[in-house]
């Protein structure tokens, strides 16, 4: 498919009808230490840009504030942004699940954010940048039904070719105070000086996000190349899935929203009066507090996203 974007992760590891636990990858990066302050993102949306979401997950459903088809699938309806594939849902309830009241279920890095479902990749796992640009300029002017504005997108897909409208939009985005987040890719083959590219994580605009191990070394998959910006982890992540279902996946594109995640609650600790400052406010904050990895900032760039208060 010409300029086609898409996503590549492990296969399913494990599938669990019922779960109760909130994932060590929290700690991992510290979310759970500025909840309070952060009001766990409290007022923030963040635009899932994938292949839509499970509405019915009992995880999700309350935290999801709109969505739009950009796919062919159910004939083009714009209003079925259904996840048929899963990778969707995996990736929202990384950033914004929540437990039930009973505690039940999983918990997400921003778990009172609110999610956008911008669905771009169809039931294959498989989207075009045309779809790609035209969801960036919905999130961009999307307004919601008490006023409220994307202020995060997470893209956990790619493509291998640089696309000159694409990055216009996402340039145009990033004006509006919007940050941008995308995974930084799966073809990586542990050498970090053989670079792998994929758009629209390449962008400098963009926060590319690679993904390290339970023990915080580098992916072998994980793409490498000089634009990293920063490492989540991604490898054997529990999180939402399909018919309320948890499950275990890996890939950058589970790194990718523990960084969005982490974004929401950044947003609710800077100041946010000049709205086209926010981008850099944000990343200065996570580059002033990354932990440090002794890896190539070709594979870790400039370490491990964390949060402190």
């Amino acid at each position: 498919m010409k300029s086609s974007i898409k996503y590549k992760d492990s296969e399913i590891i494990s599938i669990l009808d019922t779960l109760t636990m909130t994932p060590e990858n929290l700690d991992v990066i510290r979310a759970r230490d500025v909840w309070e302050i952060s009001e766990q993102g409290k007022g923030n949306v963040v635009a899932v840009l994938d292949t839509g979401i499970d509405k019915s997950h009992q995880n999700l459903s309350q935290n999801i504030i709109g969505g739009y088809n950009f796919t062919n699938d159910d004939q083009g309806d714009p209003n079925a942004f259904i996840d048929e594939q899963g990778h969707g849902t995996h990736v929202a309830g990384i950033i914004a699940a929540h437990q039930d009241s009973a505690g039940r279920g999983i918990c997400g890095v921003a778990p009172k954010s609110k999610l956008l479902i911008l669905k771009v990749m169809d039931r294959n796992g498989v989207g075009s940048y045309k779809a790609l640009i035209q969801a960036i300029q919905y999130a961009m002017d999307w307004t919601g039904p008490n006023g409220e504005k994307v202020n995060v997108i997470n893209m956990s897909l790619g493509g291998s070719k640089p696309n000159e409208a694409l990055h216009a939009t996402i340039k145009a985005a990033r004006q509006k105070g919007i940050v941008l987040v995308s995974a930084a890719g799966n073809h990586g083959d542990g050498n970090p000086d053989s670079f792998e590219r994929s758009y629209p994580g390449y962008y400098q605009e963009v926060v590319q996000v690679g993904s390290v191990t339970r023990d915080l070394k580098p992916s072998l998959f994980s793409n490498n190349n000089v634009n990293i910006d920063f490492v989540a982890p991604g490898e054997n992540v529990y999180s939402t899935h399909l018919n309320n279902r948890f499950v275990k996946l890996t890939g950058t594109s589970m790194a990718a929203p523990y960084v969005a995640g982490a974004v929401s609650l950044i947003l609710n600790m800077i100041d946010r009066t000049n709205t086209a400052m926010i981008p850099y406010i944000v990343y200065q904050y996570m580059f002033t507090h990354a932990r440090k990895l002794n890896y190539s900032i070709h594979q870790v760039g400039n370490g491990l996203v964390q949060l402190t208060s």
